[in-house]
């Protein structure tokens, strides 16, 4: 039990029992009485300090307060509370209320509000990340950009739906920045803007980007359903698209309004941060997308092939994601725990739909798609870990496996449901194909699936069998059994049925890619996964770095490990861009790569027994099948 305190006014909790049983207590069907305020002043981005006032109506009594703590769309406990600092309660009466934290779950704050109070006022700050992170808790601020998500932000009243409680919101921005959002706007005056009021569901679901640097493009002129694309950079070069960059994300909003036959929002903005400073990601919310990438991505052809996927993805999750979801992720607020068992449909399906709509809208050309899945099939054909952890497993532990170090990744498994995600939905399509004679394609369970309650953005939870159940309508087929034995399978082989039935295999030459070269150059890496098994950092303050070693491939045999440091090879210092050629010179001798490495103060000589030269995936065409590839990665026509 906590001390009792000897006045009310001074109560942070009545006592442990009663502070339970608040948060114990089951979510409330009716609104909550009242509307919550909250005002953020983005006007120190230097410093990156958003200094927060939010006024939450409340009456006498226990309460306890949340921070958003189960993010959507980052499918982990990854709310950003040790950014909060200087958190400061008072009643409307002027008189402080302290609060204590919950002693198991650190996102909730218990107070009592004291008697004759009918709201309480809150001022904290929140200290936006400066250093690497996933996600909001990647940079988010720089001199010239900031990106504000709102559940970062906000304490709100437990006991309620999310839907239940609504928000009028509002921001401070420096003077002469441009913002973009979902929210609609409501007033603004001298660069303080205010929004209509929404649920906090839709709040958390519209983050705001701001920045000295902005523009904004109409992605679907003369429609009735707008869709923009809101562009803050580092520089106001970094703004321009060329004609065929804008044409092909034009044809994006055509070919994803084409595949699904319905929208589900009624407006849809493009979030997009291109800078060198800030985190790169994207994260789905139901009428925007917040996206982040290189600050180079319009300007930089290796840059925009690398990243050419990512903006259809995240326009995917309106669709697949936030209006069908599945059940274990369509929680009532952001403090009941998600259940990610599904996250190989959330993300597997998003990941194929994104690489698919970026052929099709002409982001990609064919050839550039089928070597981005030749690269996916060859890390998914070189993970030895699915002998012990399969598919199934990385979509139960997503919310681990999101923060879990990047090395030793092909045993240890990481968030595969992503990429191995794609090959199982790309099975899934040319097997409709193949058992309907071409007649009906996973375009049609699309349709049915996500095509239904045209406008409607509301929520509409999922199941395994609910999934089953749509593929049969369209295909009648052992669906189940089709897709528990890829979830469920310890067999090492990535399953690349999809591949073979499209027409193509997955083959391996000394030559590299463009795709592969551009992913290269844009993650300042050098992969030699598929040679001598490991992947090394050519960042001019790591160069040489391990950042990965490939399980039982020739350098884990040899004893190197990530974190070393590649010195010299065969007694030349190391050169990243001379390596193919010391690998096409091993293949004639018998004596192993001798690499000097440095590990941590010491340094040793390690011999690789590898002789067969550089090896770089690719798909080849296999004669007399049909290209099913082909046919998926076709433009559709236009819906009316």
């Amino acid at each position: 039990m906590r001390p009792m305190p000897r006045t009310a006014a001074r109560l942070a909790c009545a006592s442990l029992l009663l502070c339970a049983a608040a948060m114990s207590a089951p979510l409330s069907d009716r609104p909550f009485a009242g509307e919550l305020t909250l005002n953020v002043d983005l006007t120190n981005p230097g410093q990156r300090i958003f200094r927060v006032r939010e006024r939450i109506p409340a009456s006498a009594g226990a309460l306890t307060l949340y921070y958003p703590k189960w993010i959507p769309g980052e499918h982990s406990p990854s709310g950003t509370i040790n950014g909060i600092t200087g958190l400061i309660i008072t009643a409307d009466s002027g008189q402080r209320v302290d609060w204590r934290r919950d002693l198991e779950d650190m996102f909730s704050l218990h107070l009592v509000v004291p008697p004759g109070a009918s709201s309480l006022q809150l001022e904290f700050q929140l200290l936006s990340p400066g250093t690497a992170g996933e996600f909001g808790q990647s940079v988010s601020a720089t001199d010239s950009i900031e990106d504000l998500e709102w559940n970062q932000v906000l304490f709100y009243p437990s006991g309620y739906a999310a839907r239940g409680i609504r928000v009028r919101a509002g921001v401070k921005l420096p003077a002469g920045w441009g913002y973009g959002t979902a929210l609609t706007t409501a007033t603004m005056d001298h660069g303080t803007v205010g929004f209509e009021a929404v649920s906090l569901e839709q709040l958390i679901d519209s983050p705001l980007i701001t920045g000295l640097h902005f523009a904004r493009l109409d992605l679907a002129p003369g429609a009735q359903v707008p869709v923009h694309l809101d562009l803050v950079a580092d520089h106001d070069s970094d703004l321009k698209l060329s004609d065929a960059q804008l044409q092909a994300h034009l044809n994006l909003i055509i070919q994803a309004n084409a595949l699904f036959g319905a929208r589900h929002y009624q407006h849809y903005d493009f979030l997009f941060t291109l800078s060198e400073n800030t985190g790169h990601f994207g994260l789905e919310h139901s009428q925007s997308s917040d996206d982040r990438l290189n600050a180079k991505f319009f300007t930089d052809a290796d840059t925009y092939l690398y990243g050419g996927s990512l903006l259809p993805h995240e326009y995917v999750h309106s669709w697949n994601g936030k209006f069908r979801r599945p059940a274990g992720l369509a929680t009532p607020n952001f403090n009941v725990p998600m259940r990610g068992e599904l996250l190989w449909v959330y993300e597997g399906l998003t990941e194929y739909l994104g690489d698919v709509l970026a052929a099709r809208s002409g982001i990609w050309t064919p050839e550039q798609y089928r070597e981005q899945l030749a690269a996916t099939a060859a890390g998914m054909d070189h993970r030895p870990g699915r002998a012990w952890r399969n598919l199934q497993d990385t979509a139960d532990e997503a919310q681990i496996l999101y923060y879990t170090p990047n090395d030793w990744s092909a045993w240890r498994r990481s968030v595969d449901f992503y990429d191995e995600g794609e090959l199982l939905w790309l099975d899934v399509d040319t097997t409709i194909r193949e058992l309907s004679g071409g007649h009906r394609t996973l375009d049609d369970f699309l349709r049915a699936f996500y095509g239904i309650d045209d406008g409607s953005v509301v929520v509409k939870p999922y199941t395994f069998e609910d999934v089953v159940k749509a593929l049969n309508a369209v295909q009648p087929h052992d669906w189940t059994g089709f897709l528990r034995s890829r979830l469920d399978a310890h067999t090492t082989p990535a399953p690349l049925g999809g591949i073979t039935r499209g027409g193509w295999s997955l083959s391996y030459s000394d030559q590299s890619s463009a795709n592969f070269k551009a992913n290269d150059k844009t993650r300042k890496t050098l992969d030699l996964s598929y040679s001598l098994g490991l992947v090394v950092s050519t960042a001019a303050d790591d160069y040489g770095k391990v950042l990965d070693v490939l399980w039982a491939s020739p350098a884990f045999t040899a004893g190197l490990a990530p974190g070393m440091k590649l010195i010299a090879l065969n007694g030349r210092k190391f050169d990243a861009e001379r390596v193919d050629e010391e690998l096409h010179a091993a293949q004639g001798v018998k004596e192993p790569i001798e690499i000097l490495v440095q590990n941590l103060d010491s340094y040793a000589t390690v011999r690789v027994d590898y002789h067969g030269g550089p090896v770089y995936p690719h798909l080849t065409r296999v004669a007399g099948t049909p290209d099913r590839l082909d046919e998926i990665i076709a433009p559709k026509a236009a819906s009316p």
